[in-house]
């Protein structure tokens, strides 16, 4: 080895390749280890809902790093840098996170337009984060090391989530299980019949 940090791959396979491993496969027979190509592309499409935003979410990810200036290898990356990217995340977000001097904070249904950032709402990152945690893992990443589960990450969701509760007037407690009642005793079979 060269001493450089690994580099995880990314999930992005090109149309063409596809088109070029399906010719090699019908013209060439031993073009054998392209159809593992062809065959991975294929499974792209039959993945879940959960499986594809996790890969587009990934992808995103290791763009927004190969464009951090200066670029940063996700060797490299720690808990900051994905603080970093939740807060640039941010600008694109939809959730209207009300200041406390404004007059509708703490209310989730507010009757006039505000001056009040969108931001990205907290489930949102929240999912993200857990998407992420997963894909790192899944592209080679040691558990120890994975800056998705940084203390800091954890931290700041939790705070990003006491915040437009209280700004949007909605809480996020988790919700109680209900237990089915039990069975009425006289439905009960009886076992000293007989």
């Amino acid at each position: 080895m060269d001493g450089t940090p690994p580099q995880f791959p990314d999930f992005e396979i090109s149309s063409n390749s596809d088109n070029n491993d399906n010719n090699n496969i019908a013209t060439n027979p031993n073009a054998a280890s392209n159809s593992s190509a062809t065959s991975n592309h294929q499974q792209h499409h039959s993945l879940s809902r959960y499986e594809n935003q996790k890969r587009r979410d990934w992808n995103t990810f290791c763009q927004y790093l190969r464009n951090h200036r200066p670029p940063l290898s996700l060797a490299r990356c720690s808990g900051a840098h994905v603080l970093e990217f939740l807060r640039y995340l941010d600008q694109f977000g939809k959730t209207k996170v009300h200041a406390p001097i404004c007059p509708f904070f703490g209310h989730p249904n507010p009757p006039a337009p505000c001056p009040c950032p969108l931001r990205q709402a907290w489930g949102s990152l929240d999912a993200l984060v857990g998407r992420l945690r997963a894909a790192y893992e899944e592209n080679g990443g040691k558990p120890e090391m994975n800056p998705f589960g940084a203390r800091a990450v954890r931290l700041y969701l939790r705070e990003v989530r006491d915040l437009q509760s209280k700004a949007r007037g909605v809480s996020y407690d988790k919700k109680k299980r209900k237990r089915p009642p039990p069975p009425p005793a006289a439905a009960a079979p009886s076992s000293g019949d007989g």
